[in-house]
């Protein structure tokens, strides 16, 4: 009796399991039904679009091959990626249609190329059609004090669908990192999807970061110092994790420009089969030409520091070791020294930032020897770079060119023990040191008191060898890599 009466109740409980929940199920059911008939429909419309607007003068079907980058016009190193990539595709595929998807939409078309001809030396040999997007904010970082990551990367599926509804192409690229896109434009666009990227949105090393409770760019203090947040926040970065790997899986072809970032899309995508590192294009080969003779036409010492002001950059590392170095050489008779930081301002909040590194310089008491360069031309940075004795850099985990440049023009880098850098090229060449790294404050000081202590004749060697290194980082190095990497995507 007792048995009949607990199956009865068991009963009992399903049945009101089964009553509570199984009219959501069917109505997420029939939802799901609708979306992929209402994508399936919105599918073909497109590629009737696409269709009716793919055919040349002479009646022949032209590939549309388009880049993703909404901030094309910002001259920096993803930027180089961009045109090169579109040099060596119109080279090696002239008949071809190419697009650039920005929201750069201050400027017109022909200014935004005048612009990667300024400060890149490159110039396009057949037009390029841009595509201009007015929800680039978006991807604004401002917009998302919290859940930065999910905010952007939400706001770059919108965006996407503002570009994908504008121009369909049959061949899509993401050159910046908003993977998020490429679900959207392989299976509503119907394209043939690639990416390549610079740094992941999210890696293992963020989480470490959230999970040791450190704080960083990433983690802010009061996160940090709190455990019970600090496990929320992993919790949030291990789902946001696993969707990125998903999203990223989408790639036919995907690129990486280190083999840092190889690890961590392996590690979070797991598309090894369709992976490779695809070094980005510095311009050695212009660099090169500094006279490695030449003598300094500053007194005392130049250091540079090259980057757009991001806070992944890190500059105010840079004022606060200089500060220091300073600090440390002021009751010794040392030939004056100044540091010039030079990058690329994106919008306000760059612009914001510049200004608060400037407040920065001055409470330290050194904002006569540094000085910022905002926007400069290339011809102007190369001036800059023959000038120094040795390149700075701060950031964690680095994307990589600039660090290549400052060695190809014959600056002795000093650069963060991370990434690009510690894995890819500050590494002896020869059994000869290329150059040097450091983390904190204190090791970037003391380095920089280091090499510039050191012999001219030394420093010679150091860059003589560093210059050596660096061929493999060209452009021309870049386009046979690129090109074999994508031509899946276009044959």
């Amino acid at each position: 009796m007792a048995a009949d009466t607990g199956s009865c109740g068991l009963f009992a409980l399903l049945r009101f399991f089964y009553s509570l929940f199984f009219p959501g199920l069917i109505i997420c059911g029939v939802l799901c039904v609708y979306l992929v008939i209402v994508l399936w429909i919105l599918r073909r419309h497109l590629q009737r679009k696409k269709k009716s607007v793919s055919t040349s003068k002479n009646g022949k079907v032209q590939t549309v091959v388009a880049f993703f980058h909404p901030y094309c016009n910002a001259g920096g190193g993803g930027e180089r990626v961009l045109w090169c990539a579109l040099k060596a595709l119109q080279k090696k595929y002239p008949e071809a249609v190419y697009v650039v998807y920005t929201g750069d939409i201050n400027v017109s078309g022909q200014q935004i190329l005048e612009g990667a001809f300024r400060r890149f030396n490159i110039k396009l040999v057949h037009p390029v059609e841009f595509v201009f997007l007015r929800k680039r904010y978006l991807v604004e970082d401002s917009q998302y004090p919290h859940f930065t990551l999910l905010g952007q990367s939400l706001g770059s599926i919108l965006l996407g669908w503002e570009a994908l509804m504008q121009r369909v192409p049959d061949v899509y690229i993401d050159s910046m990192g908003y993977a998020f896109t490429l679900p959207l434009f392989k299976y509503v666009g119907g394209c043939r999807v690639g990416s390549y990227v610079h740094y992941p949105t999210i890696s293992t090393d963020m989480l470490s970061v959230v999970k040791n409770q450190n704080t960083g760019f990433n983690n802010a203090a009061f996160i940090s110092r709190n455990a019970f947040l600090s496990k929320a926040k992993l919790i949030y970065y291990c789902l946001f994790a696993f969707i990125y790997g998903l999203v990223g899986s989408c790639s036919d072809v995907v690129m990486v420009n280190s083999s840092w970032t190889l690890n961590h899309i392996l590690s979070l995508w797991k598309v090894r089969h369709c992976t490779n590192i695809v070094y980005p294009p510095c311009d050695v080969q212009t660099f090169l030409n500094i006279p490695l003779h030449e003598k300094r036409v500053t007194p005392g010492h130049l250091l540079v520091s090259i980057g757009q002001f991001r806070p992944e950059k890190n500059h105010a590392l840079q004022i606060k070791a200089f500060a220091k170095l300073l600090n440390e050489k002021a009751a010794e008779s040392r030939p004056s020294l100044k540091l010039a930081l030079i990058g690329g301002c994106r919008n306000k909040e760059d612009e914001l930032r510049v200004n608060q590194l400037r407040k920065l310089s001055e409470n330290l008491g050194v904002q006569e020897n540094v000085e910022f360069k905002i926007n400069i031309s290339f011809d102007e940075l190369k001036n800059y770079l023959s000038e120094a004795t040795i390149g700075l850099h701060t950031m964690w985990n680095e994307h990589f060119g600039i660090v290549v440049e400052c060695m190809a023009a014959g600056t002795i880098i000093l650069a963060h023990n991370s990434g690009g850098p510690k894995l890819d090229i500050v590494i002896p060449h020869e059994g000869q040191i290329t150059g040097f790294l450091a983390e904190s404050e204190e090791g970037y000081a003391e380095t920089m008191a280091h090499i510039l202590s050191l012999s001219s004749e030394k420093r010679l060697q150091i860059r003589k060898t560093a210059r050596a290194s660096v061929s493999r980082f060209s452009d021309q190095e870049f386009e046979v890599s690129f090109l074999s990497s994508v031509e899946k995507l276009l044959t």
